[in-house]
């Protein structure tokens, strides 16, 4: 069976972002013939056991993402990239910690004109632990980010036949 995470990097329990990234792994599952459910994981949930030396709950975090064989990581835009507690999460995880996962990074930026930092930056961040990353990124405005399934739509209809083929090789 796939293994399926969804990583949510947003500074608020429940986000919009949160909404938008169940959304996108639904599309996401079923364009790539994943049949498990995602598990989820709230960055903003662990809070200060982010800046802990050792949580228990960064640990089991750490491990999920790291057994993923699908990881779909969704961030809001915070001055230009990703946000800080993505950064501090993923720097926790061994080289190449993401060897053999396929990621597909979402980002939710206010001003679509000022989007290709984010993906771009995703993208570098997530190879160089390793994954696969599905290219075209999913890029949602912010004010997609409540019914995004048209967008989320569009980009798979042009990254699904990569994304297939990876899961296929990945799982």
């Amino acid at each position: 069976m796939t293994r399926f995470t969804v990583l949510v990097a947003a500074p608020q329990t429940h986000s919009s972002v949160h909404t938008a990234a169940l959304r996108a792994a639904a599309e996401v599952a079923t364009r790539a013939g994943v049949t498990s459910t995602p598990e989820v994981i709230d960055l903003a949930a662990l809070g200060q056991d982010l800046l802990a030396e050792s949580a228990d709950s960064v640990t089991e975090a750490l491990e999920r993402v790291s057994r993923s064989d699908v990881l779909l990581v969704a961030s809001p835009q915070v001055h230009g990239t990703y946000t800080g507690l993505l950064k501090v999460f993923l720097d926790r995880l061994p080289e190449l910690g993401l060897g053999h996962t396929v990621a597909v990074p979402l980002a939710v930026v206010d001003d679509l004109r000022n989007s290709h930092g984010i993906e771009e930056d995703l993208r570098i961040l997530l190879a160089d632990l390793g994954a696969w990353v599905a290219e075209p990124g999913l890029i949602l405005a912010s004010d997609e980010t409540h019914s995004p399934e048209s967008v989320v739509r569009a980009w798979a209809d042009v990254a699904a036949p990569g994304l297939r083929q990876a899961v296929s090789v990945a799982a």
